[in-house]
């Protein structure tokens, strides 16, 4: 089966793991724009940050096989230092139309501060102008009033629900995000959040509709093979295979499709894979490393 991976942060995954990625049948991943770790002090560091996501990050994933598509957002996170996220908010519509963006994101609530609910309002709003898709980061104190208060705030906004995407959910946020009609996406970590287990609970419970996989790996302990190894637990603990693969697939793809920007023949009908390639004059590979050629039996030193 194939899977896609609707948000993991790979620009802080090694190759290394788009190999393993690719050899578990993750044939697509969306990146979020998120926080670094420690606060951006420049506007700068967001435009670096954003081309890289629509550039670098999307060329390195095609030379392992990967289809990478991106959101764009200011981070809730981020969102407390108002004078640098007005300047953030000027630079968002330009890499909104870029190729490969499906969505508005991850955008949210954190300490659910008055500046993250102006920001998170704004970015609502391109969502609107742009026609894209809207990924929710619900905040990780206060979970369930942060998920309830963001789905209110997208209802205001009259978002329709099956544009947006409510992501770090648990046992506690989706009974009401799917009974209000929004999609619930669950983030696997190794010993937090929603692990492998308490996820096949909750499709045995819900079923799988409006319900989406994700790894949400990124730079702390995490693991970019959750989607393929809950998939893995879903088949062991008798849960139909139509379930697994809608809720480790095609669900992401219907949300997220609806950019207009993500579609399925993108991995099926791909460009073939040439590590000889470079971008910016730059190669996944060092020297003396031979490039990986589809359909190829040369032998091409790099």
């Amino acid at each position: 089966m194939n899977y896609i991976d609707p948000h993991i942060h790979a620009i802080s995954r090694t190759t290394d793991d788009y190999e393993a990625m690719r050899d578990a049948g993750i044939v697509a991943i969306i990146e979020p724009a998120f926080w670094l770790g420690q606060p951006r002090t420049q506007v700068g560091s967001f435009q670096d940050y954003f081309s890289s996501l629509v550039g670098w990050e999307r060329f390195r994933a095609s030379q392992f096989g990967i289809q990478h598509y991106c959101t764009i957002g200011l981070n809730s996170k981020e969102a407390n230092n108002e004078p640098l996220a007005e300047q953030v908010m000027e630079l968002l519509p330009l890499y909104l139309g870029k190729e490969g963006v499906v969505a508005v994101g991850e955008i949210g609530y954190d300490d659910q501060t008055a500046a993250e609910d102006r920001f998170f309002r704004q970015q609502l709003e391109m969502a609107k102008d742009a026609d894209l898709p809207v990924m929710i980061h619900t905040p990780h104190r206060d979970k369930k009033q942060g998920t309830t208060r963001s789905m209110d705030v997208c209802e205001e906004y009259k978002l329709s629900p099956d544009m947006v995407v409510i992501d770090h959910n648990n046992e506690e946020t989706v009974r009401e995000v799917l009974k209000r009609g929004f999609w619930a996406a669950f983030t696997i970590y190794p010993h937090t959040k929603m692990g492998s287990e308490r996820m096949v609970e909750i499709v045995k419970q819900y079923g799988p509709e409006r319900i989406i996989v994700n790894s949400a790996a990124d730079w702390g302990v995490s693991d970019p093979l959750a989607v393929p190894k809950t998939a893995n637990l879903m088949r062991k603990m008798g849960i139909p295979e139509e379930h697994i693969r809608l809720t480790c697939y095609q669900n992401a793809l219907d949300s997220y499709g609806k950019s207009g920007q993500m579609k399925e023949r993108d991995w099926l009908q791909p460009d073939r894979v040439d590590q000889r390639q470079k971008f910016s004059g730059n190669s996944v590979l060092r020297g003396g490393q031979t490039p990986k050629v589809d359909g190829s039996s040369d032998i091409v030193e790099n």
